[in-house]
């Protein structure tokens, strides 16, 4: 039983990261995860020299994360290996059988789902997963898109499957967030930019804080 008194803070992921000072800086300030992404239609994309010399720069506790869209299990385990990867998150349309073949080398394997979208929440049973990101569709990149939505509805989600909230959230919204869902942890990264792919530290440093604040009374799972 939880004491009436206990509280747990979500894990946080700062996703999208460009610079390497700017990765160093998140992991120092309290992020769990930090979102290296692979699609070259995004301002966030990266080579694979600039990952690498992101992920080289995280201590052992922060956890580098390679973000895909559509991409062949060679194509993806390249990406794995040449920049020092933990976990890889997927956004495509990816099939069970590839998450698979992901979580059998022992990496961290977060697949997205889509409140309004292909794959949705009721694909769920499909995959065996390390946790699930949940948010909108819409917008033109496979993800977010800085739209808000309403996030109790992924409240009963959360309670039988690992939860990564996502999408619009924000310094100023991440703990109506966090009370409205409950999730495990927590995915940003157009909230807290001064410009697309351009981080912006104070509004990490609030963004966190804001995290630590709003703790839940649900024991919550470790997923980075």
């Amino acid at each position: 039983m939880v004491n009436d008194q206990e509280k747990f803070t979500p894990q946080i992921k700062i996703c999208g990261i460009t610079q390497v000072d700017h990765a160093l800086q998140c992991a120092e300030l309290g992020a769990d995860a930090i979102g290296c992404v692979f699609y070259p239609k995004s301002p966030r994309h990266l080579t694979e020299k600039k990952a690498r010399e992101i992920t080289d720069v995280l201590p052992d506790h922060v956890t580098s994360v390679g973000v895909f869209v559509g991409k062949t299990y060679k194509e993806i385990m390249e990406k794995v290996e040449n920049c020092n990867l933990r976990a890889v998150q997927l956004h495509g349309k990816e099939s069970p059988e590839l998450v698979q073949r992901l979580r059998a080398k022992n990496l961290i394997v977060i697949k997205a789902l889509f409140i309004d979208g292909t794959p949705s929440l009721e694909d769920v049973k499909s995959y065996e997963t390390s946790g699930f990101i949940v948010e909108c569709s819409g917008g033109p990149l496979p993800g977010g898109n800085a739209l808000t939505w309403n996030w109790d509805q992924a409240k009963p989600f959360g309670e039988e499957h690992p939860l990564i909230l996502a999408g619009g959230l924000s310094p100023e919204n991440v703990q109506q967030a966090i009370q409205d869902s409950m999730p495990d942890a927590v995915d940003v990264s157009s909230g807290v930019e001064s410009s697309p792919g351009i981080k912006d530290l104070d509004k990490i440093k609030t963004f966190i804080d804001a995290v630590r604040q709003a703790k839940t009374s649900r024991p919550l799972r470790k997923i980075y």
